[in-house]
Formats: structure tokens, C-alpha cells, sequence
């Protein structure tokens, strides 16, 4: 199909003389083809797809990792996504795997610009075989300060940076198969790997590579060459609406790539309880993490889009003063209601698959891992019921 509309495009401009209408009917056409692929990329996930249900969580002490994977496992999740804080994602990866055979496993998101992409590309290799093909690879840029001043490490260009990265990391795993080495980016240059230095096939496909995306070019850039997409928290449906799904779509039309192969991953904030005071509490811990996202200035636009205009600067005069409960006093529950899913338990499972269920093939549920044992069993429930209906 996006052939032939690009054909007919390049035809619509050859018989027009007028450069203005050559422009619109130019841009007609290809909204009208990224219409028709966000309507079958609907379609798709709507009628075939059921939603996988994951838990985030950051990486504990490693003898801790193994307890917290049977926990989620047992309580119905999907997998475990893990975040890259003080603490790295892969050894904890690999001990939930050794601990919880049949968890789906994710780096929800791994810092990629200080590893080589050889040595990314390794160790998930290494993850893919040893869960069975249950390891999906997701990378993100970190900011600034972090890569440069913490990791020591480049960071000019993280888009076009990070683009290089993920053909580079998948071009290694051809060459574990077998392929010859030979990528030559912007960034990275990979031309050796004997048979000695490979880890050789695995009886599993190559791991699914995602990225961290939230702006509309990272978003392009992921339909261009990922596999799927990790949204921020704070991805309201809205914005859902307006960036991921056309981003995406615009990125594999561009790509020739079906769009509906793509992965959107997208953690949720819940507000849950069965008592006002339960609800009360659960408001607050959304307000803190809602507080935490509204101080980057990188995240502005999606407030203000959702009607929210200064959100960030309000947030941040509170941070820089030091002031944190300033910072959650700045998140109303106007706010809590836009960005939040509320809901009783016995409800939340139907709100979140009529909310989400159009769009997202990975639920990831935000704050479950930190929760009392009690409400993480609860979490589980929501989980099973999500995953036993089809969205």
C-alpha cells in the first residue's frame, strides 16, 4: 500500500507545474497514507493483540532480585521491566531469569551511549538466550549531565547518536548469525568479529531493540529502525493520540516498515483503592511521581497540550528552592485525574483496557513494585484479568 501511494505522489508531481499545489497535494497524499496506516495499526491491535502487563521496577541487590521475580511471576505479570538508575539493569536481568523461567524480562530503559553497542549487543544477547527469547532490549539516551559528567561519556546528537546505536546493535546480532561485520555510521564503525570473539547463534530470534521516545523526531525515529517504543509516565492518552501513534506511523512509512509490527510500550500511574482514605494516599504517590516528571523541561510540551500551560516552571521554582512538597503541592487533582488512571480494584482493569487497550501492547503498571505485599497480590489480579481479555 505505501508503495503505491508514493508512486502515485511522485506522479501527482511530475503533472503539476504549480510548486504551492505540488506542496499540498504532496502533503495531502501522505496524510492520507499515514490516516490509512494509524487506521490498520488500530485495527491490528484492536482485533489480535491482547495487552502484556508488566511490573517496573529498579534493580535491588542482587540476592534480592530472584525473590522479587517469583513475586511477580506468581501474581499474574506479564514480565518485569527495569529501570537504569544507581544500580545496572543486566545483572538484574539475569538473576530474575535464573530465578523466574516464563518472565518476560525488558530494560525499561538501559543507558546506551556509555556501553559499546558490541558490548550492549552481547549482553542481550546473552539475556535472549537465557530466558528462551523472552528478553526485549530497550535503550534510552539519559540526559546531558548524566552521560557526560557521570558516565564520561558523548553525548552530542543523542538523537541521530542513539539512531546509530540501534542499526549498530542489530548488525551485531547479524553477525553473531554469522553475517559479516560491517556497519559504518555517523557515530559508530563496527568491522571485526571473528569466530572466536562471537557468541555464535542462539536458538532464539534476535532480541527486540526500543527505545525511550518522546519527542516527535525520537518517535519518527523509532518507526524508522526500533521494534517498539517506550513512552514516558507521563503519556496521557491525548498525547497518545497526538505524537506516539502518528509519530510512529510517519517513521515506518518512511522506513517501508508496518507499522503495526511496532511495540508501544507505555507505563501507567494508577490511583486505587476501595476506601476514600485508600484512594487518598494512592493520590498522594501519584501527585510525588507527577511532581518528579513535571520539574524536566524537556516534558513541558505534553502539559501544556494537556491544558496544563506552566506546569514545569512552577515545579521547578519549587525544586530549585528545595522545597519537594512544594513540588507535589504544584499537581492538583486536576492534574492527578488527566495523567492518573483512577479506579476501585475490582474496576481497574476495565478502565485501564478502555483507556489504553487501542493503542498500547505493554501495560506497564509504575508503582506496583513498590507497594505493600498485600496491594502488589491485588496488582497481580488486575494483571491476570487484563491479560486473559483480548483488547
Amino acid at each position: 500500500m505505501t508503495r503505491e501511494l508514493h508512486a502515485g505522489m511522485r506522479a501527482v508531481v511530475v503533472r503539476r507545474m504549480d510548486l504551492g499545489q505540488t506542496v499540498d497535494l504532496w502533503e495531502a497524499s501522505r496524510r492520507s497514507c499515514l490516516e490509512r496506516l494509524n487506521e490498520g495499526m488500530h485495527a491490528v491491535r484492536h482485533y489480535v493483540r491482547a495487552m502484556r502487563v508488566d511490573v517496573m521496577t529498579v534493580p535491588k541487590p542482587l540476592r534480592e532480585m530472584g525473590a522479587l521475580a517469583r513475586s511477580t511471576l506468581d501474581a499474574g505479570f506479564t514480565g518485569m521491566l527495569l529501570t537504569e538508575g544507581g544500580r545496572t539493569a543486566y545483572p538484574a536481568a539475569t538473576a530474575a531469569a535464573l530465578a523466574a523461567p516464563g518472565l518476560e524480562l525488558s530494560t525499561g530503559v538501559a543507558v546506551a551511549f556509555p556501553r559499546s553497542p558490541m558490548i550492549t549487543a552481547q549482553v542481550a544477547w546473552e539475556l535472549q538466550e537465557l530466558t528462551g527469547g523472552s528478553f526485549r532490549l530497550g535503550l534510552g539516551t539519559q540526559v546531558r549531565t548524566h552521560v557526560v559528567r557521570r558516565y564520561a561519556a558523548e553525548f552530542d546528537s543523542p538523537g541521530p547518536r542513539l539512531r546509530d546505536y540501534v542499526r549498530a546493535v542489530k548488525a551485531c546480532f547479524a553477525a553473531f548469525r554469522g553475517a559479516p561485520l560491517d556497519h559504518h555510521g555517523d557515530f559508530y564503525e563496527l568491522t571485526f568479529l571473528n569466530s572466536q570473539w562471537s557468541p555464535g547463534t542462539i536458538d532464539a530470534p534476535d532480541p527486540k531493540v526500543d527505545i525511550a521516545g518522546v519527542n516527535p523526531w525520537m518517535l519518527r525515529m523509532a518507526g524508522e529502525v526500533a521494534d517498539g517504543v517506550h513512552v514516558h509516565p507521563i503519556g496521557e492518552p491525548g498525547y497518545l493520540a497526538r505524537h506516539v501513534v502518528p509519530g510512529l506511523a510517519d517513521g515506518a512509512a518512511r522506513a517501508g516498515r508496518d507499522v503495526s509490527e511496532l511495540t508501544v510500550i507505555v507505563p501507567v500511574l494508577t490511583v486505587v483503592g476501595d476506601s476514600d482514605a485508600e484512594i487518598s494516599r494512592a493520590r498522594d504517590r501519584a501527585r510525588m511521581s507527577l511532581a518528579f516528571y513535571g520539574s524536566t523541561p524537556n516534558y513541558a510540551f505534553i502539559w501544556d497540550e494537556a491544558g496544563f500551560e506552566g506546569t514545569t516552571a512552577r515545579v521547578r521554582e519549587k525544586q530549585k528552592a528545595g522545597d519537594f512538597a512544594g513540588m507535589a503541592a504544584e499537581i492538583t487533582d486536576d492534574h492527578v485525574a488527566a495523567f492518573a488512571t483512577e479506579a476501585t480494584w475490582d474496576t481497574l482493569a476495565d478502565a485501564l483496557v478502555d483507556k489504553y487497550g487501542h493503542i498500547v501492547d505493554r501495560l506497564v503498571l509504575y508503582s506496583a513494585a513498590d507497594e505493600s505485599p498485600e496491594r502488589f497480590t491485588r496488582y497481580g489480579e488486575v494483571a491476570r484479568h487484563i491479560v486473559a481479555r483480548p483488547t
